[in-house]
């Protein structure tokens, strides 16, 4: 479980993209890892176990399990990562979604200021904020845009519930990772690179000066355990990295894969007409509806954000966004091709 004498650490969401880098990254540190999961049987749980994690049964929407596992691990820090993302959630799950999003953010942030956690560290997101509507956004910009996404709507919620917190005295740090890349990655744009790399993706795309700023997923994580080392309480703190847009996006791919994934650029009418056919048949398969009006209209943004507080407070660095994705598709294609197994993710 880690080095002797090392922090005690809870994390929640500790099996998920960002979480078991996180994860990984506090045992190497020489922590007393504890991660809160739903599935301690599943794969990705046992892996941390064997790697030196103790996994506490628990659902951050279940506020007694929250209380028993804070009371076995007593920790000195606390990672709130657990969450809940996807794009074009049907509307009957909506209220689930919430619940995990802004109830359980609520029900983690509590119970660790009456049990007198040292130090709470909070995954928001900059999608939380929204589009900045094009200038390069620090940590005091204030959201200006509608939401585009029920997701988006829960994470801007928690997001102010989190701000609640600290503004009471609560030793709580917000990290806010901009759009995260990585293997694994399960956002619509990792969906659709790996049907690129597979050659199984329509060679259309649209909103090219759509702008989203990149973040590689270790870079993240080993943000997130800066601040929970540096990082001072009431602070926020932008994980955010490089920014491009879906052009130059595009360009990378071809780059990497030496074959150009758009060939058409639709006119936002024609892309969401088109992603309205897309989305129930995508359903249909047993997908998420990672091509749907509702991802479409998520592309006509400017998401540009700055790490510059990060870089100087925390001491962390980004890779740049090329760098990022070469990695991320060289990793999937090695997965694709057998090289590498999926499990190891």
């Amino acid at each position: 479980m880690g080095g002797s004498g090392g922090t005690r650490v809870l994390i929640t969401g500790g099996t998920g993209f960002i979480g078991r880098r996180l994860t990984a990254g506090a045992l190497a540190r020489g922590a007393f890892v504890f991660v809160l999961t739903r599935h301690p049987e599943a794969a990705r749980a046992r892996t941390l176990a064997l790697a030196g994690a103790r996994l506490l049964l628990g659902d951050i929407t279940d506020r007694e399990s929250v209380r028993r596992a804070l009371e076995v691990a007593r920790p000195q820090r606390l990672f709130h990562n657990a969450g809940w993302y996807e794009l074009s959630l049907p509307r009957q799950r909506r209220r689930q979604m919430r619940a995990v999003n802004v109830d359980g953010v609520e029900n983690v942030l509590s119970l660790a200021a009456e049990m007198g956690v040292d130090r709470v560290i909070y995954t928001s997101s900059t999608t939380a904020l929204g589009d900045t509507g094009g200038p390069v956004a620090d940590e005091g910009f204030r959201r200006r845009a509608p939401v585009a996404s029920w997701y988006e709507a829960t994470k801007a919620e928690a997001h102010s519930l989190a701000l609640r917190h600290q503004q009471a005295g609560e030793p709580v740090v917000i990290v806010a990772p901009a759009q995260v890349v990585g293997s694994g990655d399960h956002s619509p744009l990792g969906a659709m690179a790996r049907l690129f790399l597979r050659g199984r993706l329509p060679p259309i795309g649209w909103a090219p000066q759509g702008a989203f700023t990149f973040a590689h997923v270790d870079d993240v994580a080993v943000g997130m355990l800066a601040a929970g080392e540096r990082g001072k309480p009431g602070e926020l703190y932008f994980l955010a990295g490089e920014t491009l847009t879906l052009r130059e996006l595009m360009r990378v791919w071809k780059t990497s894969e030496g074959r150009a994934p758009v060939w058409i650029w639709l006119p936002r009418p024609v892309a969401l007409a088109m992603a309205g056919l897309t989305a129930p048949i995508l359903r249909a398969f047993g997908q998420t509806a990672f091509i749907s009006p509702e991802v479409v209209r998520s592309g006509f943004v400017s998401f540009r954000y700055s790490s510059a507080k990060a870089i100087a407070d925390l001491g962390v660095r980004f890779r740049p966004a090329k760098q990022a994705w070469d990695e991320m598709l060289r990793t999937e294609r090695a997965v694709i091709r057998g090289e590498r197994p999926a499990a190891t993710r």
